[in-house]
């Protein structure tokens, strides 16, 4: 397939243009400036520049094309109006076509939630609460294949935002790296590599539609992850924190994501496109992994 990709030089982006390509897929990677050009046309893209906010030229690129893949963000307060420019062009592009067109969210969406499923109802923090809406859109469009993957939290090969984020997590008097909370809330995680297979097989599949919330189903607690953390920090251990820390250590919109507890088995995903995630777990690669200093 002749495939659009969008964020291809992202962590999550990176590695899905990795798995493309690897799998023979043609891709067209929407990128914003030369420098990122020249890096994904090194890795097997074909570059095109342009402006993801400019959605008549980015439905242009994706009408020539099979489908496309979002998973571009800023990661700041314009986040929600690339979102809907891109789906705007999505729209426009595959009007007709029955076209698939994938579109990354996060578990976040869910809220506080220890069995979350594709049926779970939405109740989402502050942070994330503008997802929904513009996702509705995607599974709503009755004339292209619309698919809203729900991405745990990503980690693997040393990257990833959130492992970073316990990795340099501040210290105790004794060093111990000091949890986000008191550490008994649980995350649902994913290797980037494994979300990387499941995007292509969503794409290739034409039953694959609507939403797909996609996690390795190990769910560790936050002083799990916090723990084997240090080891790959070369810390001694680490301690609980408080709610209130949090806050005051990332503000009050990201705190409120990282302390909700959470969990999933991604049955959907495992059973419609028969996938199932093969990568070592979080807690493995801090203790064993990429994430050792």
């Amino acid at each position: 397939m002749h495939v659009a990709l969008t964020g291809s030089t992202g962590f999550v982006g990176s590695h899905i243009l990795t798995e493309l390509v690897k799998h023979g897929h043609e891709v067209t990677a929407l990128v914003r400036d030369d420098a990122q050009a020249q890096l994904v046309a090194a890795r097997g893209a074909t570059p095109a520049v342009l402006d993801l906010y400019d959605t008549p030229a980015v439905a242009r690129v994706l009408a020539s094309t099979d489908g496309a893949i979002h998973t571009a963000s800023p990661g700041d307060e314009t986040s929600a109006n690339l979102d809907s420019a891109v789906v705007d062009a999505a729209i426009e592009a595959f009007a007709g076509t029955g076209k698939p067109y994938l579109h990354i969210s996060g578990i976040w969406v869910y809220g506080t939630n220890s069995s979350i499923t594709e049926d779970s109802p939405f109740d989402a923090p502050a942070m994330v609460a503008w997802k929904e809406p513009i996702e509705r859109r995607v599974v709503d469009a009755d004339d292209l294949r619309g698919v809203v993957i729900v991405s745990s939290v990503a980690y693997g090969d040393g990257g990833g935002g959130i492992p970073g984020l316990l990795l340099n997590s501040p210290r105790d008097e004794a060093g111990n790296l000091i949890m986000l909370g008191t550490g008994q809330q649980h995350w649902s995680t994913i290797h980037a590599a494994d979300l990387a297979d499941f995007f292509r097989r969503a794409l290739e599949d034409d039953r694959a539609r609507g939403y797909y919330v996609v996690g390795n189903g190990q769910n560790p607690t936050v002083a799990e992850l916090t723990q084997a953390a240090a080891v790959a920090a070369g810390a001694p251990g680490a301690v609980p924190g408080s709610d209130d820390e949090a806050r005051a250590r990332v503000g009050d919109y990201f705190a409120e994501v990282l302390i909700i507890d959470q969990a999933t088995t991604a049955e959907k995903a495992r059973t419609e496109l028969r996938w199932s995630p093969t990568n070592p777990t979080l807690v493995d690669e801090f203790r064993h992994g990429s994430y050792r200093n």
